[in-house]
This record gives C-alpha cells, structure tokens and sequence, in this order.
C-alpha cells in the first residue's frame, strides 16, 4: 500500500478553469490529505467567452490578453484547492486554446487540437517522468462535451500515461447521470436560480453502470465554492438554498458531493471510493 505522503497524484486539464469544475473537489480532498497533487493545464484559454461586461475588452476579438489574465485565475483556483505544483504543456503558452471545433480558432499556428499529438505526448511524458505520479486523471474520449481540446487532452494522455513508468490507474472524470438529475430537481424545487435550470438529457452525463469510482469531496466544499469563484471571467457561482453555478451559456449546473470517474486503466480493486485505493 502507498503511504498518504508518498501519493502523487496527475491531473491533465485543457483550459484554466476545467479543474475546477471537473476535478476540484477531488484536487482539494487529495492535497489536504497529504498526496503531491500536480495539474497540468494544456492552453490559457484565450478563446473562452467573458462573463464580467468590465473585462469583455480582453477577449480574442479584442485585445486578446484573455489569455493572461486567466493564468492568475488559476492561480488563485490552485491556491484555493491546495495545488503547490502547476505546469503549462510545453510551457506557458506554447498550445493555444483551438476554440470550439468550426470556428477560426482552430486554424492558428499554436491551436492545441491542431498541434502535433506526438510532440504533445512527448512533453506530457516529460512531465510524468519528473513528477512520476501513480494516478492520472484526464477525460473520456469525448472530452466530456466534445471540445476538441478536450478530446486532444484525453489522446495524449492516454499514450502518455499508459507508457509511464510510474503510472498504475489512469481515470477519465465523468458527470453522473443520476447526481446530475438529482441536482437539477432540487433547482428546480428551490425556483430560486437566476439562470435556466435545462431539461433532464440536455447536458453530457455518463449512465452510473459505466462508472467505477465515487470521490466524496463535501467536506471540501468551500475549498472547491472558492476555486470556482476564482473564475471570475469563465462562470458565476449561484449562492442561496442551493448553490450551483452557471458558465456564459448561463444554463445553471449543480454542485454534487461527489466526484465521478470511470477507471481507463490499471487495476481495479479497491477503486470503488479512492484513486489510490489498494495500489
């Protein structure tokens, strides 16, 4: 068994704010237990949309200093999570973020999801032979919504993490079907959100059969409440009876008390409720 210091944990996310939507809870659980959690973030998100009107000028279709400005973003999401080790792929700013697929983003010179995948691999297994994590979590092969970056992030590390040396569980992070229903009923109870609360069906979810692994992460609830609040330009966090949070799309999305994964690779026992479970 892997003593609790000795747990080094890797996250491979595409754009600043991913982690914290996706994985915070279960960043903010592992690095307050001890483990050495590392993300890697694969583009500054220089596309994304702007909720605040005062900051709209820092868009691509402006000044397009977005970028930047989401680097102290995370920042402040990873301080709030307790992430102490952070790498750009390849270096801050080296892939770009490609935008959705079908825009003009995707064709520029340093779009991550038009970049070469070996090359990216190959700075990704870089990264895994320094730090030598024996977990790491990426995406499912859809990205979790389709995002091309998304889908470029899950490719590479996949043939990345399933090389390395150290690596024993890879995990793709997933949406529960049934958390995410739940949450949306209680919403819909509460009638109290400023954004639309969608239909059952409307946003990407994974049948709970298919999941393998649950992280409770509510004792780090306002570990994760803070990180997601760092992400001032990307998503607006609802507080009242049921808090919940909102991207530009301004479709409201609960915030279960726990984490879902699928384990992609490596042994399963013992990964029902634990990442490192029995390794």
């Amino acid at each position: 068994m892997i003593s609790r210091e000795a747990r080094r944990l890797l996250l491979v996310h595409a754009h600043p704010d991913d982690e914290s939507i996706t994985t915070g809870g279960t960043i903010a659980r592992y690095a307050a237990e001890g483990a050495e959690v590392t993300l890697v973030t694969c583009t500054l998100g220089e596309e994304g949309e702007i909720v605040p009107p005062r900051l709209a000028k820092l868009g691509s279709w402006a000044a397009d200093q977005l970028g930047g400005y989401r680097s102290g973003e995370l920042a402040r999401a990873c301080a709030a999570l307790g992430v102490t080790r952070h790498r750009y792929l390849g270096g801050m700013g080296r892939w770009r973020d490609s935008g959705m697929a079908g825009t003009l983003a995707t064709a520029h010179p340093r779009a991550f999801a038009g970049g070469s995948p070996g090359e990216q691999a190959g700075q990704l297994a870089e990264i895994l032979a320094e730090v030598a994590p024996q977990v790491v979590v990426t995406y499912d092969a859809f990205g979790g919504y389709g995002h091309p970056d998304h889908v470029r992030a899950h490719e590479i590390t996949m043939a990345a993490a399933t090389r390395a040396a150290s690596v024993t569980r890879v995990f793709h992070v997933v949406t529960s079907r049934t958390a995410l229903r739940e949450g949306l009923a209680a919403l819909r109870a509460d009638g109290t959100s400023p954004f639309r609360v969608p239909e059952d069906g409307e946003l990407p979810e994974t049948p709970d059969e298919a999941i393998t692994t649950r992280i409770d992460v509510d004792a780090h609830r306002e570990a994760r409440l803070a990180a997601l609040r760092a992400h001032e330009t990307q998503l607006t966090v609802a507080d009242g009876p049921t808090v919940h949070f909102a991207l530009t799309n301004d479709v409201a999305q609960p915030i279960p008390p726990h984490e879902y994964f699928v384990l992609a690779h490596g042994p399963a026992d013992g990964a029902e409720t634990d990442l490192f479970g029995k390794l």
